[in-house]
């Protein structure tokens, strides 16, 4: 018997018809994003942003800057998965939290995290790439736990990296697509 996380990996499909009746609560949402966040990422910044447009007008808005992506409509919550540049400065303001868990051993210890990651980002483009990277896995957390667009309060730091449909699929969906041949993805040494 497999784990239930395999399963969902091996279930999982890219539904474009979703039953546009389907209104998941906030609670259900903020736990989506809750999960989202216990995705892995370097000095654990946590660099992404969810946004959960899910008024109508949101989701006309979002339908437009999604070139017309009907499962943007009819979905539950589309999210918008932004990743933000790490920012240094941010750590001060957590690192109370890591010291009253027992993370960091003072104060001191927290001022070395700090400074790691701004030598570790000051060079130009790296903290881009690094958000660029962190931000799918928070994207892939939301969507196993799941099963131009400024307009909706991005910061300056905040680029979107993908759009994630959520809601209840309707029949109708095509099956898993195929996958490359392990062949093709993978090398061994």
């Amino acid at each position: 018997m497999c784990h239930p996380t395999i399963g969902l990996i091996e279930k999982r499909v890219s539904a474009p018809q979703f039953d546009p009746s389907h209104e998941p609560t906030n609670a259900e949402i903020e736990d989506l994003d809750r999960l989202a966040t216990r995705a892995p990422v370097a000095y654990n910044l946590q660099n992404w942003r969810l946004f959960a447009p899910r008024t109508s007008d949101a989701k006309v808005r979002l339908h437009k800057l999604a070139y017309g992506q009907v499962k943007v409509s009819e979905a539950a919550v589309t999210f918008i998965i932004c990743r933000q540049s790490p920012d240094h400065v941010t750590i001060a303001a957590r690192s109370p939290a890591f010291v009253e868990a027992g993370h960091h051993t003072s104060q001191d210890t927290a001022s070395g995290w700090q400074e790691s990651v701004r030598a570790q980002y000051a060079e130009p483009g790296a903290g881009r790439d690094e958000a660029i990277c962190s931000a799918p896995l928070g994207a892939a957390t939301l969507m196993y736990a799941a099963e131009g667009v400024r307009e909706f309060g991005l910061a300056q730091i905040e680029m979107p990296v993908m759009l994630f449909a959520v809601g209840r699929i309707r029949q109708g969906n095509w099956p898993q697509k195929p996958r490359r041949p392990l062949s093709e993805v993978l090398q061994t040494s």
